[in-house]
């Protein structure tokens, strides 16, 4: 079953939000559905099957600050 998860990551420019958005994109099809990315924000909401802690060490491999906020 899909849910919705919310990070809060340290990103200042668009390349910081690329580099999390491509890393979360190698797992589509693999647990990850759907990635949105809010600059402004500093937030990240990641849609799929993989538990907040997977994916909070796949966006730790960007270096970025990466806090999780809870399910949507």
């Amino acid at each position: 079953m899909s849910s919705t998860h919310i990070f809060k990551v340290e990103m200042t420019c668009e390349g910081c939000s690329g580099a999390v958005e491509r890393v979360l994109n190698r797992l589509k099809g693999q647990g990850v559905e759907n990635v949105a990315i809010s600059l402004p924000d500093q937030k990240v909401t990641v849609t799929g099957t993989l538990s907040a802690d997977q994916l909070l060490e796949v966006i730790k491999k960007t270096g970025k600050k990466t806090l999780y906020e809870g399910v949507q």
